[in-house]
């Protein structure tokens, strides 16, 4: 049955826990990040972790006597999706988290449903827009600027920051429409995609890391333990598993529900940077968090739905009820 015209709608148990991981593994991850980039530069860190990342999933390919995907076309894709959703915007995160704490980068990363929507509805054509998406983009986009504090803005590192973490939440928000697209309606595993992908990037990143950070790589053992850590539970965890999970939600709800992860993220980044890293918010910035994420729950249709007493439908799921 193809993802795209599946009729039944999945019960939340059915995707809720593992949208409920995902959001505590990738919430994490921006604090590995930022313990990362003390040491790496940043393509460096985002080369570790893909690497980790592919061990993990060639691993658990092996163990379940899977292969990897034969067709070009699959690869081409993944090869796509690999730097839009991996490489870029890993290295991107790094970037911004030398100069902005953790927690906001966790925060910003909350904007990519909202770059997803419009790429969905005019470049992939796999959603519509309504009335209500377009209010919620809006009030997205105000609370965009309420976390950006852009009444008092002067430029600076900060600012800088800030700009690369969006720039990454918008090669996210590129990515799971695309996956959607042209990977997530494959009949291979998750595994296998997953692995894909990572493979992928890890090319990518072998050879743009050198050019870029004008540096060799740096050798492990001259490493702290704490860096060596964040770079396998980032691989291991946030671009091995998580990946496999990510796909399998995607295939379930769809591209825009799926992105509703990004709900629980910034809850976990801003936990993991208070407690851990005694990170400190400034007061607009989980206030602009929150107006983002209203924006994100009108758009997704979340509030409407509660108001109604019925779960949020999918595009998908709406079409094929016939809703408009």
């Amino acid at each position: 049955m193809s993802t795209l015209t599946t009729p039944d709608k999945p019960p939340v148990r059915a995707w809720l826990p593992t949208m409920l991981t995902l959001g505590a593994i990738w919430g994490c991850s921006f604090l590995f990040i930022s313990v990362g980039v003390r040491e790496l530069h940043p393509t460096y860190l985002a080369l570790g972790r893909v690497i980790a990342g592919s061990l993990v999933l060639l691993t658990i390919l092996v163990i379940k006597r899977e292969s990897l995907p034969r067709s070009p076309r699959i690869w081409a894709h993944n090869f796509v999706a690999g730097a839009v959703g991996s490489a870029i915007p890993w290295t991107l995160f790094g970037y911004g988290e030398q100069r902005i704490p953790s927690l906001l980068a966790g925060i910003w990363n909350g904007i990519t449903p909202l770059v997803v929507l419009p790429l969905a509805v005019l470049v992939f054509r796999t959603e519509k827009f309504t009335l209500q998406r377009v209010l919620g983009l809006l009030i997205g986009f105000l609370g965009m600027m309420v976390v950006l504090g852009a009444w008092q803005l002067h430029g600076g590192a900060d600012l800088v920051g800030q700009l690369f973490c969006v720039a990454a939440a918008v090669a996210y928000g590129i990515a799971i429409p695309y996956q959607k697209k042209f990977i997530a309606g494959s009949k291979l595993s998750g595994t296998a995609l997953s692995a894909t992908l990572l493979i992928c990037s890890t090319v990518q990143l072998a050879i743009f890391a050198p050019i870029v950070s004008g540096q060799a790589p740096p050798a492990p053992w001259s490493l702290s333990i704490e860096v060596i850590g964040s770079v396998i539970a980032l691989g291991a965890l946030g671009s091995g598993m998580a990946f496999v999970l990510n796909l399998r939600v995607i295939r379930l709800i769809g591209a825009s529900m799926s992105a509703m992860v990004t709900y629980i993220m910034p809850i976990f980044a801003i936990l993991a940077g208070v407690i851990v890293l005694q990170e400190r918010l400034t007061w607009y910035q989980p206030v602009g968090a929150l107006i983002v994420l209203l924006g994100v729950a009108v758009s997704q249709g979340v509030i409407s739905s509660i108001r109604s007493g019925t779960a949020a439908k999918t595009p998908v799921q709406a079409r094929a009820a016939g809703v408009p």
